[in-house]
Protein backbone atom coordinates (compact mmCIF):
# COMPACT_ATOMS: atom_id res chain seq x y z
CA UNK A 1 0.00 0.00 0.00
CA UNK A 2 1.26 3.43 -0.74
CA UNK A 3 1.83 6.00 2.01
CA UNK A 4 0.56 9.67 0.57
CA UNK A 5 1.08 12.69 2.38
CA UNK A 6 0.42 16.26 1.80
CA UNK A 7 3.57 16.83 -0.79
CA UNK A 8 3.21 13.64 -2.39
CA UNK A 9 -1.03 12.89 -2.72
CA UNK A 10 -1.31 14.29 -5.96
CA UNK A 11 1.73 11.92 -7.78
CA UNK A 12 0.21 8.90 -6.26
CA UNK A 13 -2.66 9.02 -7.98
CA UNK A 14 -3.47 7.27 -10.76
CA UNK A 15 -3.71 9.55 -13.76
CA UNK A 16 -5.19 6.64 -16.05
CA UNK A 17 -6.92 3.43 -14.23
CA UNK A 18 -8.37 3.61 -10.42
CA UNK A 19 -6.89 4.20 -6.81
CA UNK A 20 -8.58 3.77 -3.50
CA UNK A 21 -6.98 5.78 -0.60
CA UNK A 22 -7.75 5.11 2.43
CA UNK A 23 -7.86 8.63 4.81
CA UNK A 24 -7.64 7.66 8.28
CA UNK A 25 -5.45 7.84 11.41
CA UNK A 26 -3.65 5.39 13.43
CA UNK A 27 -5.75 6.84 16.75
CA UNK A 28 -8.45 5.89 15.24
CA UNK A 29 -10.28 2.10 16.21
CA UNK A 30 -12.27 1.77 12.91
CA UNK A 31 -9.05 2.41 10.94
CA UNK A 32 -7.55 0.03 12.33
CA UNK A 33 -10.51 -2.95 11.94
CA UNK A 34 -10.39 -1.64 8.23
CA UNK A 35 -6.68 -1.79 6.69
CA UNK A 36 -6.05 -5.53 7.10
CA UNK A 37 -9.26 -5.50 4.97
CA UNK A 38 -7.68 -3.30 2.16
CA UNK A 39 -4.71 -4.91 2.25
CA UNK A 40 -6.44 -7.98 1.48
CA UNK A 41 -7.96 -6.51 -1.07
CA UNK A 42 -4.55 -5.27 -2.50
CA UNK A 43 -3.15 -9.00 -2.33
CA UNK A 44 -6.37 -10.17 -4.80
CA UNK A 45 -6.80 -6.60 -6.87
CA UNK A 46 -3.57 -5.25 -6.94
CA UNK A 47 -2.57 -5.65 -10.32
CA UNK A 48 -5.95 -3.65 -11.30
CA UNK A 49 -5.65 -1.06 -8.42
CA UNK A 50 -3.76 1.11 -7.03
CA UNK A 51 -4.21 0.79 -3.08
CA UNK A 52 -3.13 3.92 -0.74
CA UNK A 53 -3.37 5.45 2.73
CA UNK A 54 -2.99 8.90 3.97
CA UNK A 55 -3.03 9.49 7.81
CA UNK A 56 -5.02 12.46 8.33
CA UNK A 57 -3.02 13.69 11.35
CA UNK A 58 0.02 13.88 9.20
CA UNK A 59 -1.85 15.16 6.02
CA UNK A 60 -4.42 17.51 7.16
CA UNK A 61 -4.17 19.14 3.72
CA UNK A 62 -5.05 16.53 1.46
CA UNK A 63 -8.25 15.70 3.93
CA UNK A 64 -9.29 19.00 3.80
CA UNK A 65 -8.53 19.03 -0.33
CA UNK A 66 -11.44 15.96 -0.71
CA UNK A 67 -14.08 17.15 2.34
CA UNK A 68 -12.92 14.39 4.35
CA UNK A 69 -14.95 15.28 7.94
CA UNK A 70 -14.83 11.55 9.61
CA UNK A 71 -12.47 8.48 9.59
CA UNK A 72 -12.34 6.10 7.70
CA UNK A 73 -13.07 7.62 4.94
CA UNK A 74 -12.04 5.73 1.44
CA UNK A 75 -12.28 7.51 -1.65
CA UNK A 76 -11.90 6.08 -5.11
CA UNK A 77 -10.75 7.90 -7.62
CA UNK A 78 -10.61 6.53 -11.30
CA UNK A 79 -8.42 8.71 -13.83
CA UNK A 80 -7.35 10.89 -11.43
CA UNK A 81 -10.83 12.36 -10.28
CA UNK A 82 -12.81 11.16 -7.46
CA UNK A 83 -15.59 9.18 -8.26
CA UNK A 84 -17.07 7.94 -5.25
CA UNK A 85 -16.92 8.30 -1.32
CA UNK A 86 -17.40 5.94 1.61
CA UNK A 87 -17.46 7.53 4.88
CA UNK A 88 -17.24 4.77 8.03
CA UNK A 89 -16.35 1.43 8.43
CA UNK A 90 -18.13 -0.91 5.90
CA UNK A 91 -17.95 -4.25 5.11
CA UNK A 92 -15.28 -5.87 2.48
CA UNK A 93 -17.51 -6.41 -0.06
CA UNK A 94 -18.88 -2.96 0.14
CA UNK A 95 -15.65 -1.95 -1.12
CA UNK A 96 -14.89 -4.97 -3.23
CA UNK A 97 -18.08 -4.11 -5.26
CA UNK A 98 -17.19 -0.47 -5.54
CA UNK A 99 -13.89 -1.27 -7.35
CA UNK A 100 -15.37 -3.71 -9.55
CA UNK A 101 -17.50 -1.27 -11.02
CA UNK A 102 -14.99 1.03 -12.03
CA UNK A 103 -11.95 -1.74 -12.93
CA UNK A 104 -14.92 -3.02 -15.37
CA UNK A 105 -14.90 0.78 -17.03
CA UNK A 106 -11.03 1.00 -17.30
Amino acid sequence: MIVLDDRTFGDGIRKQGVTLVDFGSVHCPPCRVLLPMLEELERTMGDQVAFAKVDCDDSPGSAASYGVMSMPTVILFHDGEPMEKLVGLRPKNVYENVIAKYVKAT
